[in-house]
């Protein structure tokens, strides 16, 4: 309707004017005419030559909530900057507030479409009411923009919802970044907090990080699942019943991954009172519940001081972040005085950025009048611009580019940044070193909870008040590794090897660790039982590392090697044929064909020169071996007469000499020193003949020898004392005993003389102490455990409480003396062998120079012939004429 007629309209329902109202007569008058010349006419111009077209835009958040308020102030500030600048079109921004529920949403969202005509909503914090509005958003081929993303991104995303772009990044990278500071600190439990949406999940925001952390050898021992806070009439209350839960857990590293500002209030201020802030206690806080830090009284913040937080980074230098800021402190101080804080955090950033690509998007499509919604999506996914709170693209639906962290820490009444997190590269100290390689840990100083100066153990640690709870084994068959004098002595009542190994540990740690012993008078089985239900916290004794205690417990360092082993009795070693042992029959056969050799050498050489080597062939031979062997004991009396046989002869004294001396030698250590060799007994012959053995009954050797070995259940003995297996032998009870290694050392050296080990040790994983799972002391107990090796502390104690009898300590137990092998001497036989050889050829090639000129134009057969002659008679022979015998 025209503002003239609208005005003429008005003046005819007047009554009837009066002199006193001559004035607005006047002024209506005065309108009417004004508006004749100011507004055009219908029918001629268009009703205003600035008009411009407007584009809806719906947003879906939380107005109520801080971050609801902040995203707000953020939107309108992107769309009054666009209006004040754009000359094609304006755009109309709505809001919808919704109570957290997804149906709510996708019907306000589907009713705004039908009624609004809107191309493009965003918003959505929760993945359940972005996906319901995506598939709204499919339906009526608008864009949708959502401030949520599944943690886990389900297959064919962006088949199932081709109109959803998430301007989100993913939660992945941030549990990789949490994950890592307990893998640097070996925090290995962790304990999840969380508020649950009203529809029993966590956003999976708990997948992420328990995938996180089982990939660095930590998980997630507890949950702490608070209820939806508008659906609670007391919060401190139910906050507090919820914390007394985890005083009975032991893990003291939280994990807060998401909740409602309410709540992370009670929760620090009742976790403050009742001690789950302090030291050795660690809270980590996602960036969910970061970026409340800017919003929060001081009381709040000091109750969560030493809180390291996770913030997603970005430039508050750049121009555009300094006018935004100045824009949203104004704005948002305007509309919410209740407010105390005025900083626009993360999600003010991202809300900005999100407007900002879709206006982007608009401007682009704006030139082209063949627009679609499709093409505004198209124009929104191919986004490239830097936004205030990072880089803005897309692919496959959702932000590009992994985001930077920062790592922060709560100190006093505000908090700190000490680091930044960049994927792939870990922990740096500033963005400039992003190319470098990261720190194994944060760089920048840390303001651990309750001023600790050491890194917090994340754990339960025992105090005064509640002293860790240690299992000791009450009854042992050798007391020398664990001895119970007195249960109720905490600092005389408990001895042997493994307590005293343990005081040395206390000494070596960097903390105070109060304790008590328990005596339990039960098997080593149901005493790891014990550790593993939370009943004792640790085990110190005798504990052999097998692999079915391992998923039960956490074991130290081994302290001592572990291994079964048969014992058997002894008997001594009697042979008729112990001359023949110090040599190994291969010796005996190469020493043999070397004297045989040699004689042969001997005779040829000593034939022609040498008139006691001649005469009838029977005499040369006798002769012969005469020589050899009597020079086996330097007595030959023969002459020699060749200076090649000397050479030969002394090679072979020196020979001789040696075999002899180190024959004399190992047959005197054989006949001197008492050979005991087990009896012969095996494992077979135990279980052919269904003979008795023993064991320690309450350790898991007998289930061993039951299970593995396939011994009859029947044919195994208990023996309760290191001291009874002696007598059970005497007595015939028994036939062999098995005990693991380190008590067959302690029993072999009191009883060297009478037992032996006759079988290969099956090893196992050694002697630790045992801790519940997760515990940190396991590193720190390794640690001190290594150290003393280190320093032969270690050696010292074991030399202490298992000192050899001294008729054991002289080494005259050993059950066998090796015998000499030809490998000991092949060099003295190379030589000797090589020196004859020498010898011999130089006197064949003597024999060939003398018979050269007789025999020159004879065959080679002859020339042999010849030479051999002269070898055996000494002249040289013409093979014409029969030689003359030289016993003629």
């Amino acid at each position: 309707m025209d503002v003239d007629i609208w005005l003429a309209y008005k003046l005819a329902d007047l009554p009837v004017i009066s002199s006193n109202s001559l004035s607005k007569l006047w002024v209506l008058f005065l309108l009417l005419i004004t508006s004749f010349f100011l507004f055009p006419r219908c029918g001629t111009e268009p009703v205003n030559q600035n008009y411009k077209p407007v584009r809806n835009i719906f947003a879906i958040i939380d107005v109520n909530s801080r971050i609801g308020k902040e995203e707000k102030t953020a939107m309108e500030i992107a769309v009054l900057n666009f209006n004040n600048g754009s000359k094609d079109h304006n755009i109309s921004l709505y809001f919808e507030d919704h109570p957290k529920n997804p149906l709510h949403a996708a019907q306000a969202a589907q009713n705004f479409i039908k009624e609004k005509g809107v191309e493009a909503m965003l918003g959505m914090e929760r993945w359940e009411e972005a996906a319901l509005v995506a598939d709204i958003g499919n339906q009526a081929q608008v864009p949708v923009l959502s401030f949520a993303a599944p943690a886990l991104t389900p297959p064919l995303t962006s088949t199932r919802w081709p109109f959803l772009a998430r301007m989100v990044y993913s939660n992945s990278e941030q549990m990789r970044c949490i994950a890592e500071l307990t893998r640097v600190y070996s925090w290995r439990r962790v304990v999840a907090v969380y508020e649950d949406n009203t529809h029993g999940g966590d956003s999976g925001g708990l997948a992420l990080l328990s995938q996180a952390l089982q990939e660095v050898g930590s998980k997630i021992e507890h949950r702490l699942v608070l209820p939806p806070f508008a659906l609670i009439s007391d919060p401190k209350e139910a906050v507090r019943e919820e914390l007394i839960k985890l005083q009975e857990i032991k893990s003291r590293v939280f994990i807060v991954l998401q909740t409602s500002l309410p709540w992370v209030t009670h929760l620090f201020r009742e976790a403050k009172n009742m001690g789950l802030v302090g030291e050795d206690t660690i809270w980590i806080l996602t960036d969910t519940v970061t970026s409340f830090l800017d919003s929060f009284n001081t009381s709040v913040i000091y109750s969560m001081e030493g809180a390291l937080g996770i913030k997603s980074d970005y430039s508050d230098s750049s121009n555009a972040y300094k006018s935004f800021h100045a824009q949203f402190r104004q704005i948002f101080m305007s509309e919410y005085p209740e407010e105390d804080n005025l900083e626009p955090g993360f999600h003010a950033l991202k809300a900005y950025d999100s407007i900002s690509a879709i206006i982007k998007a608009m401007e682009r499509m704006s030139r082209n009048s063949s627009s679609s919604p499709k093409e505004l999506l198209n124009n929104i996914l191919s986004s490239n611009f830097t936004g205030l709170s990072g880089q803005i693209s897309f692919s496959a639906g959702e932000l590009m580019h992994s985001p930077k962290l920062r790592v922060v820490n709560v100190v006093g009444k505000k908090y700190k940044e000490i680091d930044f997190w960049f994927p792939g590269s870990g922990f740096l100290k500033s963005t400039e070193d992003e190319n470098g390689g990261g720190a194994v840990k944060l760089e920048g100083p840390v303001n651990w909870p309750g001023d600790l100066k050491r890194i917090p153990k994340g754990w339960a640690m025992p105090s005064n008040a509640k002293p860790m709870v240690i299992g000791v084994p009450g009854r042992t068959s050798f007391q020398k590794f664990v001895r119970v004098v007195n249960a109720s002595d905490d600092v005389n009542g408990y001895d042997g090897f493994c307590i005293e190994l343990f005081q040395e540990v206390l000494k070596v740690l960097d903390y105070y660790l109060p304790y008590r012993f328990v005596a339990f008078n039960g098997t080593y089985d149901e005493l790891v039982d014990h550790v593993y239900n939370k009943t004792y916290d640790a085990i110190v004794g005798d504990i052999t590392i097998l692999a079915d205690r391992f998923e039960k417990v956490e074991f130290t360092q081994p302290y001592a090697e572990s291994g079964l082993s048969m014992i058997v009795p002894v008997k001594s070693e009697k042979s008729t044929w112990i001359f023949l042992k110090p040599f190994n029959w291969q010796m005996w056969a190469i020493t043999g064909a070397t004297l045989i050799y040699t004689m042969i050498i001997v005779w040829i050489l000593e034939r022609q020169p040498n008139s006691e080597f001649r005469g009838p062939l029977v005499d040369q031979i006798g002769t012969t071996v005469w020589f050899t062997f009597s020079s086996l004991f330097f007595v030959h009396r023969e002459r020699i007469s060749s200076n090649f046989t000397r050479v030969v002869v002394v090679v072979w004294l020196f020979v001789v000499f040696i075999l002899t001396s180190c024959y004399t030698a190992s047959l005197t250590s054989m006949l001197t020193i008492q050979r005991m060799q087990p009896d012969g007994t095996n494992i077979d012959r135990l279980i052919r003949n269904n003979l008795t053995v023993g064991c320690d009954g309450d350790s898991f050797v007998r289930d061993y020898l039951q299970n593995v070995l396939k011994f009859n259940a029947e044919k195994i003995k208990k023996v309760s004392s290191e001291y009874d297996y002696s007598k059970e032998f005497q007595d015939k009870q028994i036939y062999a005993a098995f005990l693991e290694l380190p008590y067959q050392k302690v029993f072999l050296s009191h009883y060297c003389k009478q037992y032996a080990s006759n079988t290969p040790t099956y090893r196992f994983g050694g002697l630790g102490f045992a801790f519940q799972k997760g515990s940190p002391m396991v590193a720190d107990f390794s640690k001190a455990i290594l150290k003393l090796s280190e320093n032969e502390k270690l050696v010292e104690l074991e030399n202490k409480w298992f000192p050899h009898s001294p008729e054991c300590s002289n080494g005259a137990t050993d059950n066998e003396t090796d015998s000499l092998s030809h490998k000991n001497f092949w060099g003295l036989f190379v030589i000797s062998g090589a020196t004859s050889i020498v010898c011999f050829l130089i006197l064949v090639i003597k024999a060939y120079w003398l018979n050269e000129d007789q025999a020159n134009g004879s065959p080679n057969k002859s020339r042999i012939v010849s030479i051999a002659r002269y070898i055996y008679y000494g002249r040289t022979v013409s093979p014409s004429v029969p030689a003359v015998s030289s016993s003629s």
